[in-house]
């Protein structure tokens, strides 16, 4: 049977009304702000005494700007901490398969999405939509129906779980495959120059199963891995005392805070990780993706993704060992952060103008510092420059996945951090961004900006060329 996403989850996650175009009623009123790039008042730029921007990482910068600028140890990292780095490594690159043999440990599927951590995070960067062959390798889709349990998580949907599997071992339905199609939204920038920005729309089908109606569906891309070690360390607090969930400054940025399940300590939690903030953790991100992306289970999440299922399997040990969870664990916590470049070509000083001037830092904050992370000093205490505040902000309909995650609702995403934006192309020979991919490029990306982000992308909207141009020279620094 095929099922197919409906027309109206097609107008909110392609962001058709947000710009106002026909079949959609919501057409946004746009503000004039001001554009003066020299305004005095404007807010100064903050960041800790005596910090370097070009040492985004702090002491684990590294200083590569080839394709394995993303994959390399932090500089810190030495001795046993090296080692366990190293073998962390190893077992994110390994390939499972449904049985243990040379070079492949075992545990695979039944159902899955891809075969291994590195198969979606290629050289621990950014995932692409598609793959030449139609194949969704670093895309996958989230499921959910209405109401969540008693942690707040969302209900699964019956026959599918959380998630599409659309892999699936020998002699083993996948639950599904899913396609894209694109359709251009023509829009123009002040000076008349046109763009157009594309806007996805997901066929689900060939399902195993009939999809229940009323499914939520959400696509997710694969994230950088870099730097989360980092993003870990931050004291709770720091986050927290950039938060403004009723908007009581009237700036019209009202981050919050996401409240999500900890597995592990069996509690509520600050979310840190995910696209919605919904992972307390990276132990838990990592071991969830284990489980969730290749069916591997593990002492944090010991049921195989198809329990409940017609494809689900005897009950049985963890497949993959506390051991090598620690290990992963530890690269993901431990990866270099490239460094700053070009920050004194007069095109990027003028980008970073532009982007205070836009008000992109106002939730891409520029810089933090760490506090302890127990175990990693190498992360620990470190002036750091990521581009994020690590809050849910509401970005507007053309970005709605209109399904909530905790106490994210269906138009909230966490910023998304900055650091290693400008050698996506160098690492993984693409420059497809957003939750979903579907901007081609960092401008399209700023262009789907709406909700607490409108003004600033109505601001980018308003510059003359020779300051756009600026603008991503900057961006292309970081």
């Amino acid at each position: 049977m095929r099922a197919f996403v409906s027309a109206t989850f097609l107008c909110a996650i392609t962001g058709l009304a947000a710009l106002g175009m026909a079949g959609c009623s919501n057409t946004e009123e746009i503000t004039p702000i001001q554009t003066s790039l020299d305004d005095p008042a404007a807010p100064p730029r903050q960041q800790p005494r005596g910090a370097d921007e070009r040492l985004s990482g702090g002491a684990t910068t590294v200083f590569l700007t080839d394709e394995t600028a993303f994959g390399q140890a932090a500089p810190n990292v030495m001795g046993a901490s090296l080692a366990k780095h190293d073998a962390g490594d190893e077992a994110f690159a390994a390939e499972f398969a449904p049985r243990a043999s040379a070079g492949h440990p075992g545990g695979l599927g039944p159902i899955f999405h891809n075969v291994s951590c590195e198969s979606c995070h290629v050289g621990d960067g950014r995932g692409k939509p598609e793959m030449a062959n139609g194949e969704m390798n670093a895309l996958l889709l989230r499921l959910s129906t209405m109401g969540a349990n008693e942690h707040g998580e969302l209900n699964p949907v019956a026959g599918f779980g959380g998630q599409l599997q659309d892999q699936a071992v020998a002699g083993v339905a996948p639950e599904g495959k899913f396609t894209i199609a694109y359709s251009e939204v023509p829009g123009s920038f002040t000076d008349g120059t046109a763009y157009s920005l594309r806007a996805p729309r997901y066929n689900i089908h060939n399902t195993y199963l009939p999809l229940p109606g009323g499914v939520q569906v959400s696509p997710r891309m694969a994230s950088p891995v870099f730097g989360l070690g980092l993003l870990e360390a931050i004291d709770e607090q720091t986050i927290l005392a950039a938060a403004d969930p009723n908007d009581r400054n009237n700036d019209g940025i009202s981050g919050k805070a996401n409240y999500v399940w900890d597995v592990k300590s069996q509690k509520i939690a600050l979310g840190r990780f995910g696209w919605k903030a919904n992972q307390p953790s990276l132990a838990q991100q990592n071991a969830a993706a284990f489980n969730g992306d290749m069916g591997v289970t593990s002492s944090l999440f010991p049921n195989e993704s198809s329990a409940g299922q017609v494809q689900a399997i005897p009950a049985h040990a963890p497949e993959v060992n506390d051991e090598t969870l620690n290990a992963v664990l530890h690269y993901t916590r431990t990866l270099g952060v490239p460094a700053r470049r070009n920050i004194t070509d007069p095109a990027v000083q003028r980008g970073k103008v532009v982007f205070d001037a836009a008000k992109c830092n106002a939730c891409h904050t520029p810089s933090v510092r760490t506090g302890t992370l127990q175990g990693v000093p190498e992360v620990s205490n470190q002036n750091i420059f990521p581009y994020t505040d690590m809050l849910l902000h509401d970005m507007g309909e053309g970005l709605a996945d209109n399904r909530p995650d905790f106490q994210a609702n269906g138009r909230e995403w966490r910023t998304t951090p900055l650091w290693g934006l400008g050698l996506t192309a160098t690492v993984n020979k693409h420059t497809f961004l957003l939750h979903d991919g579907r901007a081609r490029n960092v401008m399209e990306a700023i262009l789907w900006h709406g909700g607490e982000s409108q003004q600033s992308r109505d601001y980018v909207r308003r510059l003359p060329k020779a300051d756009r141009d600026a603008l991503l020279a900057f961006l292309g620094s970081l």
